[in-house]
């Protein structure tokens, strides 16, 4: 295992930023909790220039802050009535930008595939103790009984869906960087708005659609960017 104090890390943040964020949808809103977890992509840029050495650019720059407006005109979060709650999507969003960090370090050291068992392994003892604490503190909701065949089903495709998106995260911090990878994770909240309005009927209103034009803005601002960065870098080689 190359590195496995990192790999360590790498599940900490996940296992700690999963349980907070969990916790969180018993204490508040869903819609509130996924605003304050948006605040990562921040958290990671600021942790890469300080950790990594990746200074971000304007545009970088530009294009977090453009799309965390955005965030917060689509969901308009009242930030004063969630308390001490508030702090667990904090979290939450923290451990994401941990793992992004630590993902750039031990990036090219293993496979991408290793490189997800090494995280599930390392996150396994907490889930583990997190699980028996809450089984027997005798808070029922957090009671560990047989779950029906629907609950199996669902946390399948949890399973399934998640794997997939940290194998990505992966790749992407290894190839392009944490503090640029990051802003990419903005389109949670599209993806979410779209599923929302085809399963449940939740139709978004101007104000919702307007701040999901400044995300999508944004990412392609950041696109075209570092598309043109890479292209002149390759020009200047070329030379």
């Amino acid at each position: 295992v190359p590195r496995p104090g990192l790999q360590i890390l790498r599940g900490l943040a996940v296992s700690l930023g999963t349980i907070c964020f969990f916790s969180a949808i018993f204490l508040m809103p869903l819609a509130e909790a996924a605003t304050i977890t948006f605040t990562s992509p921040i958290l990671t840029a600021v942790l890469s220039l300080l950790f990594l050495r990746e200074p971000a650019g304007r545009s970088t720059w530009g294009a977090m802050l453009a799309a965390f407006c955005g965030v917060l005109i689509v969901l308009r979060p009242n930030f004063a009535a969630l308390g001490a709650a508030a702090l667990l999507p904090l979290i939450t969003a923290a451990g994401m930008s941990v793992l992004f960090i630590c993902n750039r370090l031990v990036a090219g050291q293993a496979s991408a595939l290793a490189m997800q068992v090494y995280v599930a392994v390392a996150a396994l003892p907490l889930l583990l103790v997190a699980t028996l604490l809450g089984h027997y503190s005798g808070l029922p909701r957090f009671h560990v009984g047989w779950p029906e065949a629907s609950v199996l089903l669902r946390c399948a495709i949890v399973a399934t869906t998640a794997t997939l998106g940290h194998f990505l995260i992966y790749l992407g911090t290894a190839r392009a960087g944490a503090a640029k990878a990051a802003p990419m994770t903005y389109v949670q909240l599209l993806v979410a708005a779209l599923l929302g309005w085809f399963w449940f009927g939740d139709v978004p209103d101007l104000t919702a659609l307007a701040g999901a034009a400044i995300i999508v803005s944004s990412g392609i601002w950041l696109w075209r960017a570092e598309w043109r960065r890479a292209r002149s870098v390759g020009l200047d080689v070329g030379n």
